[in-house]
Protein backbone atom coordinates (compact mmCIF):
# COMPACT_ATOMS: atom_id res chain seq x y z
CA UNK A 1 0.00 0.00 0.00
CA UNK A 2 0.99 3.75 -0.93
CA UNK A 3 1.69 6.09 1.66
CA UNK A 4 -0.80 8.99 2.09
CA UNK A 5 -0.88 12.19 3.96
CA UNK A 6 -2.65 11.99 6.85
CA UNK A 7 -5.45 13.98 5.86
CA UNK A 8 -6.29 12.23 2.90
CA UNK A 9 -6.45 8.84 5.49
CA UNK A 10 -8.20 10.67 8.08
CA UNK A 11 -10.90 11.60 5.17
CA UNK A 12 -11.47 8.12 4.03
CA UNK A 13 -11.64 7.25 7.24
CA UNK A 14 -14.52 8.99 7.86
CA UNK A 15 -16.19 6.98 5.47
CA UNK A 16 -15.15 3.57 7.43
CA UNK A 17 -13.84 1.48 4.69
CA UNK A 18 -11.01 0.01 4.25
CA UNK A 19 -8.23 -2.60 6.37
CA UNK A 20 -6.46 -1.71 9.57
CA UNK A 21 -4.15 -3.96 10.99
CA UNK A 22 -4.32 -4.65 14.80
CA UNK A 23 -1.61 -6.12 17.16
CA UNK A 24 -2.64 -8.35 20.19
CA UNK A 25 -0.26 -9.74 22.18
CA UNK A 26 2.49 -8.86 19.49
CA UNK A 27 -0.12 -10.97 16.88
CA UNK A 28 -0.92 -9.07 13.90
CA UNK A 29 -4.97 -9.22 13.85
CA UNK A 30 -6.52 -7.87 10.11
CA UNK A 31 -9.81 -5.79 10.40
CA UNK A 32 -11.95 -5.40 7.15
CA UNK A 33 -14.29 -2.27 7.65
CA UNK A 34 -17.18 -1.34 4.95
CA UNK A 35 -19.86 0.77 6.10
CA UNK A 36 -21.32 -0.76 9.33
CA UNK A 37 -19.87 -4.02 8.96
CA UNK A 38 -16.53 -5.20 10.72
CA UNK A 39 -15.22 -8.31 9.76
CA UNK A 40 -12.39 -9.76 12.06
CA UNK A 41 -9.92 -12.13 10.10
CA UNK A 42 -9.20 -15.55 11.63
CA UNK A 43 -5.77 -16.18 12.71
CA UNK A 44 -4.43 -19.14 14.73
CA UNK A 45 -6.06 -18.61 17.66
CA UNK A 46 -9.10 -17.41 17.07
CA UNK A 47 -12.30 -17.69 14.28
CA UNK A 48 -13.85 -15.47 11.64
CA UNK A 49 -16.01 -12.68 13.74
CA UNK A 50 -18.55 -10.55 12.27
CA UNK A 51 -19.46 -7.18 14.36
CA UNK A 52 -21.42 -4.61 13.57
CA UNK A 53 -21.37 -0.94 13.97
CA UNK A 54 -23.78 1.98 14.21
CA UNK A 55 -21.84 5.25 14.01
CA UNK A 56 -25.34 7.28 15.03
CA UNK A 57 -25.60 5.60 18.37
CA UNK A 58 -22.32 4.85 18.87
CA UNK A 59 -23.36 0.91 19.41
CA UNK A 60 -20.84 -1.69 18.76
CA UNK A 61 -22.53 -5.43 18.83
CA UNK A 62 -21.95 -9.06 17.84
CA UNK A 63 -23.46 -12.19 19.19
CA UNK A 64 -19.79 -14.77 18.83
CA UNK A 65 -17.32 -12.15 19.14
CA UNK A 66 -14.68 -12.89 22.14
CA UNK A 67 -11.98 -10.57 23.80
CA UNK A 68 -9.43 -10.97 21.31
CA UNK A 69 -11.32 -10.00 18.59
CA UNK A 70 -12.86 -6.54 20.35
CA UNK A 71 -9.19 -4.75 21.02
CA UNK A 72 -8.97 -5.05 17.23
CA UNK A 73 -11.96 -3.99 16.84
CA UNK A 74 -11.91 -1.11 18.86
CA UNK A 75 -8.38 0.32 17.97
CA UNK A 76 -10.23 0.66 14.23
CA UNK A 77 -12.95 2.83 15.74
CA UNK A 78 -11.48 4.83 18.03
CA UNK A 79 -8.74 5.51 15.32
CA UNK A 80 -11.42 7.04 13.09
CA UNK A 81 -12.86 10.52 12.63
CA UNK A 82 -14.95 11.35 13.94
CA UNK A 83 -13.49 10.65 16.99
CA UNK A 84 -15.64 8.72 19.42
CA UNK A 85 -15.46 9.56 22.91
CA UNK A 86 -16.85 6.60 24.06
CA UNK A 87 -18.58 2.83 22.82
CA UNK A 88 -21.35 1.27 23.29
CA UNK A 89 -21.19 -2.62 24.28
CA UNK A 90 -23.86 -5.58 23.23
CA UNK A 91 -22.02 -8.61 23.80
CA UNK A 92 -22.91 -12.30 24.83
CA UNK A 93 -23.40 -12.54 28.49
CA UNK A 94 -20.07 -14.15 29.18
CA UNK A 95 -17.87 -11.21 27.33
CA UNK A 96 -20.04 -8.93 29.35
CA UNK A 97 -18.53 -10.79 32.55
CA UNK A 98 -15.28 -10.82 31.57
CA UNK A 99 -14.85 -7.01 30.69
CA UNK A 100 -16.75 -5.78 33.74
CA UNK A 101 -14.59 -7.84 36.14
CA UNK A 102 -11.27 -6.30 34.01
CA UNK A 103 -12.27 -2.80 34.64
CA UNK A 104 -12.08 -1.80 31.07
CA UNK A 105 -15.94 -0.64 30.57
CA UNK A 106 -18.67 0.22 33.08
CA UNK A 107 -22.57 0.45 33.29
CA UNK A 108 -23.87 3.90 32.35
CA UNK A 109 -26.72 5.22 34.25
CA UNK A 110 -28.83 4.01 30.95
CA UNK A 111 -28.08 0.81 31.99
CA UNK A 112 -25.56 0.48 28.59
CA UNK A 113 -22.27 -1.18 28.74
CA UNK A 114 -19.72 1.44 28.24
CA UNK A 115 -15.73 2.04 27.34
CA UNK A 116 -14.47 5.42 27.13
CA UNK A 117 -11.92 6.08 24.49
CA UNK A 118 -9.15 7.19 27.28
CA UNK A 119 -9.61 3.80 28.91
CA UNK A 120 -8.86 1.85 25.93
CA UNK A 121 -5.76 3.46 24.84
CA UNK A 122 -4.56 2.17 28.60
CA UNK A 123 -4.80 -1.39 27.65
CA UNK A 124 -1.88 -3.01 27.51
CA UNK A 125 -3.01 -6.14 25.80
CA UNK A 126 -2.92 -4.15 22.99
CA UNK A 127 0.87 -2.73 21.21
CA UNK A 128 2.52 -4.31 24.29
CA UNK A 129 4.67 -7.51 23.12
CA UNK A 130 4.83 -8.87 26.55
CA UNK A 131 2.18 -6.50 28.25
CA UNK A 132 1.99 -7.46 32.57
CA UNK A 133 1.14 -6.21 35.69
CA UNK A 134 3.25 -4.01 37.40
CA UNK A 135 6.66 -4.79 38.61
CA UNK A 136 6.53 -5.30 42.50
CA UNK A 137 7.58 -2.23 44.44
CA UNK A 138 10.54 -2.55 46.93
CA UNK A 139 12.37 0.69 47.75
CA UNK A 140 16.56 0.83 47.81
CA UNK A 141 18.63 3.33 48.41
CA UNK A 142 20.77 4.12 44.85
CA UNK A 143 23.81 4.95 43.73
CA UNK A 144 22.31 8.66 42.68
CA UNK A 145 21.89 8.32 46.58
CA UNK A 146 18.26 8.76 46.34
CA UNK A 147 15.33 5.98 47.61
CA UNK A 148 14.11 5.02 44.61
CA UNK A 149 12.05 1.56 43.96
CA UNK A 150 14.06 -1.38 42.43
CA UNK A 151 13.61 -0.87 38.51
CA UNK A 152 12.62 -4.54 36.40
CA UNK A 153 15.30 -6.12 34.20
CA UNK A 154 15.66 -4.72 30.73
CA UNK A 155 13.48 -6.24 27.70
CA UNK A 156 14.63 -7.66 25.01
CA UNK A 157 13.52 -7.94 21.30
CA UNK A 158 10.49 -6.58 20.39
CA UNK A 159 8.54 -3.87 22.92
CA UNK A 160 5.86 -2.18 21.08
CA UNK A 161 4.16 -2.35 17.57
CA UNK A 162 1.31 0.19 16.47
CA UNK A 163 0.15 -0.21 13.01
CA UNK A 164 -0.18 3.71 11.69
CA UNK A 165 -2.86 4.30 8.56
CA UNK A 166 -1.48 7.38 6.92
CA UNK A 167 1.64 5.76 6.43
CA UNK A 168 0.37 1.97 5.67
CA UNK A 169 3.73 0.93 7.66
CA UNK A 170 3.88 -0.43 11.61
CA UNK A 171 5.71 1.49 13.86
CA UNK A 172 7.91 -0.83 16.24
CA UNK A 173 10.42 -0.34 19.07
CA UNK A 174 12.78 -3.03 19.94
CA UNK A 175 15.67 -2.92 22.46
CA UNK A 176 18.71 -1.84 20.67
CA UNK A 177 21.52 -4.21 20.37
CA UNK A 178 25.44 -3.02 19.93
CA UNK A 179 26.45 -4.93 17.04
CA UNK A 180 23.51 -5.15 15.23
CA UNK A 181 22.99 -1.01 15.48
CA UNK A 182 26.48 0.26 15.84
CA UNK A 183 26.95 1.08 12.52
CA UNK A 184 23.49 2.94 12.13
CA UNK A 185 23.93 4.59 15.08
CA UNK A 186 27.36 5.73 14.20
CA UNK A 187 26.33 7.19 10.69
CA UNK A 188 23.48 8.95 12.71
CA UNK A 189 25.48 10.79 15.57
CA UNK A 190 27.56 11.88 12.63
CA UNK A 191 24.01 13.32 10.68
CA UNK A 192 25.09 17.19 11.15
CA UNK A 193 21.27 17.91 12.38
CA UNK A 194 21.95 15.20 15.12
CA UNK A 195 25.52 15.93 15.91
CA UNK A 196 24.41 19.95 16.69
CA UNK A 197 22.62 18.86 19.81
CA UNK A 198 23.97 15.37 20.73
CA UNK A 199 27.74 16.58 20.38
CA UNK A 200 29.06 12.47 19.68
CA UNK A 201 29.97 12.41 16.55
CA UNK A 202 32.90 10.23 17.93
CA UNK A 203 34.28 6.97 16.40
CA UNK A 204 32.47 3.29 16.76
CA UNK A 205 35.01 2.88 19.65
CA UNK A 206 34.21 5.57 21.48
CA UNK A 207 29.91 5.53 20.92
CA UNK A 208 30.01 1.21 21.44
CA UNK A 209 32.07 1.88 24.64
CA UNK A 210 28.65 4.69 25.73
CA UNK A 211 26.01 2.06 24.44
CA UNK A 212 28.02 -0.36 26.37
CA UNK A 213 27.89 1.78 29.68
CA UNK A 214 24.35 2.52 29.27
CA UNK A 215 23.64 -1.06 29.26
CA UNK A 216 25.17 -1.63 32.30
CA UNK A 217 22.91 1.33 33.92
CA UNK A 218 19.72 -0.12 35.37
CA UNK A 219 17.73 3.07 35.23
CA UNK A 220 17.86 3.55 31.42
CA UNK A 221 17.08 1.52 28.16
CA UNK A 222 18.37 2.25 24.82
CA UNK A 223 15.94 1.45 22.12
CA UNK A 224 15.71 1.67 18.13
CA UNK A 225 12.70 3.01 16.15
CA UNK A 226 11.99 1.55 13.05
CA UNK A 227 9.14 1.34 10.67
CA UNK A 228 8.11 -1.81 8.64
CA UNK A 229 11.28 -3.43 10.89
CA UNK A 230 13.67 -0.62 8.92
CA UNK A 231 15.72 1.14 11.61
CA UNK A 232 14.92 5.04 11.51
CA UNK A 233 15.80 6.87 15.21
CA UNK A 234 17.41 5.99 18.47
CA UNK A 235 15.66 6.85 22.01
CA UNK A 236 16.99 6.83 25.91
CA UNK A 237 14.32 6.45 28.06
CA UNK A 238 14.90 6.35 31.43
CA UNK A 239 13.71 6.36 35.47
CA UNK A 240 13.82 10.23 36.02
CA UNK A 241 14.39 9.33 39.89
CA UNK A 242 17.70 8.49 39.55
CA UNK A 243 18.66 10.59 36.12
CA UNK A 244 20.58 13.74 36.00
CA UNK A 245 17.19 15.98 35.73
CA UNK A 246 16.05 14.52 39.24
CA UNK A 247 17.85 17.09 41.05
CA UNK A 248 15.89 20.39 39.11
CA UNK A 249 12.28 19.16 40.32
CA UNK A 250 10.70 16.96 42.60
CA UNK A 251 10.67 13.46 40.38
CA UNK A 252 7.80 10.77 41.59
CA UNK A 253 9.32 7.10 41.97
CA UNK A 254 7.66 6.25 38.18
CA UNK A 255 8.45 9.11 36.26
CA UNK A 256 10.28 8.67 33.16
CA UNK A 257 11.91 10.35 30.48
CA UNK A 258 13.57 10.22 26.97
CA UNK A 259 16.47 11.94 24.71
CA UNK A 260 15.63 11.05 20.80
CA UNK A 261 17.19 11.93 17.58
CA UNK A 262 15.90 10.58 14.47
CA UNK A 263 18.86 9.04 12.01
CA UNK A 264 17.23 8.56 8.98
CA UNK A 265 16.32 11.58 6.40
CA UNK A 266 13.67 10.08 4.53
CA UNK A 267 11.64 9.90 8.25
CA UNK A 268 11.91 13.53 9.12
CA UNK A 269 8.55 15.25 8.38
CA UNK A 270 4.90 15.82 10.17
CA UNK A 271 3.36 12.21 8.97
CA UNK A 272 6.16 10.53 10.69
CA UNK A 273 6.70 12.70 13.99
CA UNK A 274 2.99 12.35 14.14
CA UNK A 275 3.26 8.42 14.30
CA UNK A 276 6.09 8.05 16.40
CA UNK A 277 6.15 10.58 19.06
CA UNK A 278 2.87 10.13 20.48
CA UNK A 279 3.32 6.37 20.04
CA UNK A 280 7.26 6.82 22.31
CA UNK A 281 4.45 8.55 25.21
CA UNK A 282 2.19 5.93 24.86
CA UNK A 283 4.57 3.16 25.27
CA UNK A 284 6.10 5.09 28.50
CA UNK A 285 2.46 5.30 30.41
CA UNK A 286 1.92 1.50 29.09
CA UNK A 287 5.33 0.42 30.17
CA UNK A 288 4.17 0.95 34.21
CA UNK A 289 0.76 1.67 34.76
CA UNK A 290 2.14 3.57 37.61
CA UNK A 291 3.84 6.48 35.88
CA UNK A 292 1.82 9.52 35.81
CA UNK A 293 4.38 11.54 34.38
CA UNK A 294 6.88 12.26 31.33
CA UNK A 295 9.28 14.66 31.27
CA UNK A 296 12.52 15.71 28.82
CA UNK A 297 14.76 18.12 29.14
CA UNK A 298 15.77 19.03 25.55
CA UNK A 299 18.02 22.63 24.88
CA UNK A 300 16.43 25.57 25.16
CA UNK A 301 17.24 26.08 21.91
CA UNK A 302 15.89 23.05 19.73
CA UNK A 303 12.68 24.80 19.27
CA UNK A 304 11.09 22.60 16.76
CA UNK A 305 10.64 19.81 19.23
CA UNK A 306 9.73 21.80 21.87
CA UNK A 307 7.28 23.35 20.03
CA UNK A 308 5.80 19.94 18.54
CA UNK A 309 5.91 18.21 21.77
CA UNK A 310 3.44 21.06 23.28
CA UNK A 311 1.51 19.86 20.24
CA UNK A 312 1.31 16.64 22.15
CA UNK A 313 0.24 17.75 25.68
CA UNK A 314 3.88 18.80 27.45
CA UNK A 315 4.32 22.19 28.77
CA UNK A 316 7.25 23.85 29.74
CA UNK A 317 8.16 23.53 33.61
CA UNK A 318 11.33 25.97 33.68
CA UNK A 319 14.54 26.89 31.84
CA UNK A 320 17.47 25.78 34.11
CA UNK A 321 21.11 25.46 33.69
CA UNK A 322 22.60 21.78 32.91
CA UNK A 323 26.28 21.54 33.64
CA UNK A 324 26.54 21.09 29.95
CA UNK A 325 23.53 22.65 28.26
CA UNK A 326 21.12 25.12 29.32
CA UNK A 327 17.29 23.24 28.77
CA UNK A 328 13.71 23.64 28.96
CA UNK A 329 11.87 21.33 31.56
CA UNK A 330 9.12 20.08 29.62
CA UNK A 331 6.70 17.31 31.43
CA UNK A 332 3.49 15.36 30.12
CA UNK A 333 0.78 14.01 32.08
CA UNK A 334 -0.88 11.18 32.00
CA UNK A 335 -4.35 12.61 32.32
CA UNK A 336 -3.33 14.92 29.62
CA UNK A 337 -2.18 12.67 27.34
CA UNK A 338 -5.12 10.07 27.56
CA UNK A 339 -7.97 12.48 27.81
CA UNK A 340 -6.47 14.75 25.57
CA UNK A 341 -6.35 11.94 22.90
CA UNK A 342 -2.94 13.12 21.96
CA UNK A 343 -2.08 9.73 20.44
CA UNK A 344 -3.96 10.35 17.44
CA UNK A 345 -2.89 13.29 14.94
CA UNK A 346 -6.14 14.57 14.18
CA UNK A 347 -5.14 17.49 16.57
CA UNK A 348 -2.42 19.23 14.48
CA UNK A 349 -4.74 19.14 11.45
Amino acid sequence: MSRLPIKKVLDEQEKLTGTYISYCRGIPVTVYYHNQVLTVKPTPHSKQQIWSWQPETGILATEEGDYDGLLPILESLFGQIPLPDRIYLTLSASLQSLLLQSGMVHISPTGKMVISRDIFWQLNDLWLTFPSSPYPQQLIMGNAQCRHPIRPAKKTGTLYRRFIPWLSQTLSFRALDIKEDLIDFHRWMHNPQVAEFWQQADSCETLSDYLQTLEQDAHCQTIIGCFDEKPFAYFEIYWAKEDRIAPFYIPDDYDRGWHLLVGEEAYRGKDWFCAWFPSLQHYLFLDDSRTQRIVAEPRHDNIKLIRNAHKFGFGTIKTFEFPHKKAQLLMLLRENFFQGNHIHPSILL
